[in-house]
């Protein structure tokens, strides 16, 4: 029997209703303005020269009216103008990208894993992990981690963070000509590596920087300091007037390879990566020109009241007394608790008028008509262009994915940064922006979100505004691979 009433979902294109209704509700002040504004010009011009004149003369306006009107103007103005958070922008950014003699292929690590381990089946466990890890062929391991066995000590760490920090810093003053006088302040982050003297101490002893820089240096902040680094970096430049800020994110691997069986433990084994980046940021106008970013916003949610969330990534030592981080299976969901709440916080800020009207309306028809209605996800896409999920692991990005209704292309940087990177910490948000430009599909105008977690719990978003279109620069650690990308990366990859 034919249906009684015509399937509305074939015989209109929902699709442009929706685009339709969007429109409509984000453009509401202009349809409203327009025929208020056509109205009035149309009165004007039914209006003759001398009605116009009449008209002025009826207001009866003084010399001493004028001027205090216009001294009034300028005094709100400049309030404004003076009350009015600095732009921050970033000017550059310069990734490290490990030589080819520290890569390791699978067939290494695995066999360095037999010989390192005495337990089978903790050998069996990390190449189960590996074969669904996404990782690639290409990701590095520092220098001391390929020894047999490795050789976590403190010289081998220090050697580690010194050619990472060192050849980005070089790197990134080599493109934006900035000297080392030129550098106000230092923001340096590094989780579970923090020697004394301290890092940002090496940097300034390496690069002689001025007696007078304000220096920072952060740890045990897990994988999402990279941007509590930046947040803390525009706090400072709201404050200091002309001023550059160097931010240093990255992991030094030496000193945190486990040698035990606690499965939990041999997770970051598997995962973690040689990588780091040095982000030089300005509140000067001048640089507004020549930046390739202007920062929008930051938001910075911790969840460590929560003992679950408190212990779900945590530094501990096993039964025998060997130290190693280990990864709690509550993570995932830890992680998508924090999520919701800094999206609940991020959405008001960047989210279109169309999608916070649905919100709440969805969210008032399930508190008055019907518990049971499914909540409304806002489209996170009708406000960023690009996505830059970090790339902690394989279950990480397709969490988020899903959860956000993100397309293929949408988590492709993430993908493919875990595939030729690994895992390089605080860092992979930085590879991944950089695979977006190398791509060219970083255009003026474009908005860029990225996201990450850390231990503690953590989730911290910064939003980015492009301030012209990048071409993929020759410094680009994608520049000999990107060409080749994006691969196929299978569920299961047999070993």
């Amino acid at each position: 029997m034919p249906p009684t009433l015509p399937d509305f979902s074939s015989s209109v294109k929902l699709k442009y209703v929706k685009l339709g209704y969007q429109y409509l509700v984000n453009h509401i002040l202009t349809f409203l303005l327009i025929p208020v504004m056509a109205g009035i010009v149309l009165e004007v011009l039914r209006m003759g020269p001398q009605e116009i004149l009449n008209l002025g003369r009826s207001l009866h306006l003084d010399l001493v009216q004028v001027l205090c009107s216009s001294f009034l103007i300028i005094f709100v103005g400049t309030v404004y103008f003076m009350m009015k958070p600095r732009p921050i922008y970033l000017v550059d950014y310069a990734l490290y990208k490990p030589p080819v003699t520290c890569r390791v292929p699978f067939a290494t690590f695995m066999e360095h894993s037999k010989l390192n381990t005495s337990d089978p089946k903790s050998v069996n466990f990390q190449m189960r992990i590996l074969e669904r890890s996404g990782l690639g062929e290409e990701t590095a391991l520092p220098p001391a981690n390929h020894y047999i066995p490795p050789r976590p000590n403190m010289a081998a760490a220090r050697a580690e963070a010194e050619l990472v920090i060192f050849s980005a810093i070089e790197t990134l003053m080599k493109k934006t000509g900035i000297k080392a006088k030129d550098i106000d302040i230092l923001v340096l982050n590094c989780s579970l590596f923090s020697p004394t003297p301290s890092m940002t101490a090496m940097v300034v002893n390496k690069f002689k920087l001025r007696s007078n820089i304000k220096s920072f240096n952060l740890a045990g902040m897990g994988c999402s300091a990279g941007l509590i680094s930046i947040d803390l970096a525009r706090d400072l430049l709201q404050v200091h007037p002309n001023s550059n800020a160097l931010v240093i994110s990255l992991e030094v691997i030496t000193p945190s390879y486990y040698s035990g069986n606690e499965r939990a433990m041999l997770l970051p084994n598997c995962l973690f990566r040689m990588g780091g980046a040095a982000i030089l940021l300005s509140n000067r106008r001048k640089d507004k020109w020549r930046a390739k970013y202007s920062l929008v916003h930051v938001v910075r949610t911790h969840k460590g009241a929560d003992d679950k969330a408190f212990r779900c990534v945590y530094e501990e030592e096993d039964t025998q007394g060997k130290k190693g981080v280990s990864l709690s299976k509550d993570l995932m969901a830890i992680a998508g608790d924090a999520l919701k709440s800094n999206i609940t916080t991020m959405g008001p800020l960047v989210l279109p008028a169309s999608e916070q009207l649905l919100f709440l309306f969805t969210l008032i028809g399930r508190k008055i008509i019907n518990p049971k209605w499914k909540p409304y996800i806002p489209d996170f896409k009708q406000a960023f262009e690009h996505f830059c999920i970090h790339a902690g692991g394989r279950a990480v990005i397709d969490e988020l994915q899903k959860n956000l209704q993100l397309s293929t292309e949408h988590v492709e940087a993430s993908r493919m940064t875990l595939h030729r990177f690994g895992n390089t910490s605080s860092s992979s948000l930085w590879y991944e922006l950089n695979y977006i430009e190398a791509k060219n599909r970083m255009k003026k105008g474009d908005r860029v979100w990225q996201i990450a977690f850390g231990s503690g719990f953590k989730c911290n978003s910064a939003v980015w505004k492009c301030n012209r279109t990048i071409r993929i620069q020759d410094d680009s650690p994608w520049l000999d691979c990107v060409n080749r990308y994006p691969v196929h990366i299978p569920e299961v990859l047999k070993l």
